[in-house]
């Protein structure tokens, strides 16, 4: 798969939301992860964060929006409930994005959501915690990057060979 991503929350306030999100991160292999603006005891969230993604995936702590630093070329895409946001099954995700959720009990800022240049929504009820939407948002990426084939149009998974030997054995 072509490209990078990485995700990150602003004004984030719990540490386990922010380690579970940094967990999910790498296992999705994601580039980086980041907050902005997020709550002084989130400095916590190493111990929080029982795989040590830290050690493995970059983490960046920025004070204001003003002191992001995303690599040039890089999209930046919020993930908020609104009206007007793309449903996130509808949604092609850029080569190289960086996905920004919003805070517990919050939205993103609309100085963030102006920063943005996509905003996308996960079509659910209600808001959903922000680590459950980080997943949701990496794993809708990663199966609509073209890694991995369509899906069958019976249910179950793709034939195994074994299958498709029966089938042509039967044809014969």
């Amino acid at each position: 798969m072509r490209g990078y991503f990485a995700i990150g929350a602003e004004g984030i306030s719990k540490p386990m939301n922010l380690g579970a999100l940094m967990r999910t991160a790498h296992a999705f292999g994601a580039s980086f992860c980041f907050s902005v603006n997020a709550d002084a005891k989130i400095r916590t969230v190493y111990k929080a964060d029982t795989s040590k993604s830290f050690e493995h995936v970059p983490y960046y702590q920025w004070d204001s929006i003003d002191d992001m630093g995303l690599p040039r070329g890089c999209a930046l895409v919020g993930v908020e409930l609104t009206d007007d946001a793309v449903e996130l099954p509808s949604f092609r995700h850029p080569a190289s994005a960086a996905y920004v959720l919003g805070r517990e009990r919050g939205s993103l800022t609309p100085e963030m959501v102006d920063k943005c240049a996509f905003v996308v929504k996960i079509p659910t009820k209600f808001c959903v915690n922000v680590s459950v939407a980080g997943a949701l948002v990496m794993y809708d990426r990663m199966i609509s990057m073209g890694r991995y084939a369509e899906r069958p149009v019976s249910p179950g998974g793709p034939m195994t060979a074994r299958e498709l030997n029966l089938i042509q054995g039967r044809r014969k």
